[in-house]
């Protein structure tokens, strides 16, 4: 059987679920490195946070990596593994560097105006984002659906013993010295 033919389609709120998991972890990593710069470079001179224009760009470069890199290697970031959905090309293979780092930046696309651009999953039928069509991508999950056999009919059964029928059958009378 054809894969593309059994890929199934992930819609919008799989996708925020997954979005939201990987939202957690780069706040990790934010909160990682902030903490990080601190312990390196101490406070800021306000008592505040040590140079929150760096930490904030690293952040920002953490992510592209991480989600570049995921998805060339293994169609899934955190995320997406977790709810069992992948990345992959129109064609159904894995995204090259180029596709997989352009998914990424045209996230900021998608988000203008009011995450429109995300809400295009949930209202198309091939279930694809902006950043889907920009970068020649398509969710999936990873289990394809199943075929579902038709039934056949089942042949009637033969009626069985009933509670009026004796449960010991009478042997044949014997003739005497038969």
């Amino acid at each position: 059987m054809d894969e593309a033919l059994t890929a199934r389609p992930a819609g919008f709120w799989i996708r925020l679920v997954a979005l939201v998991v990987d939202c957690i972890l780069f706040a990790f990593a934010h909160l990682s490195l902030a903490r990080l710069a601190r312990a390196l470079w101490g406070p800021g001179p306000d008592g505040g946070a040590t140079a929150p224009g760096s930490v904030l760009f690293f952040t920002l470069l953490f992510t592209i990596v991480y989600t570049t890199t995921l998805h060339t290697l293994a169609g899934q970031t955190l995320g997406k593994s977790l709810v069992g959905v992948r990345v992959v090309a129109a064609d159904g293979t894995l995204l090259t560097i180029g596709p997989a780092l352009l998914r990424h930046l045209a996230y900021a696309l998608s988000a203008i105006p009011f995450g429109f651009g995300f809400l295009m999953a949930g209202l198309r039928r091939d279930k694809r984002a902006l950043h889907d069509l920009i970068a020649g991508s398509r969710v999936e999950w990873t289990t394809p659906r199943r075929r579902v056999a038709p039934r056949s009919a089942v042949p009637p059964r033969a009626p069985g013993p009933s509670l009026q029928d004796a449960a010991v059958t009478p042997a044949p009378d014997r003739a005497p010295g038969a």
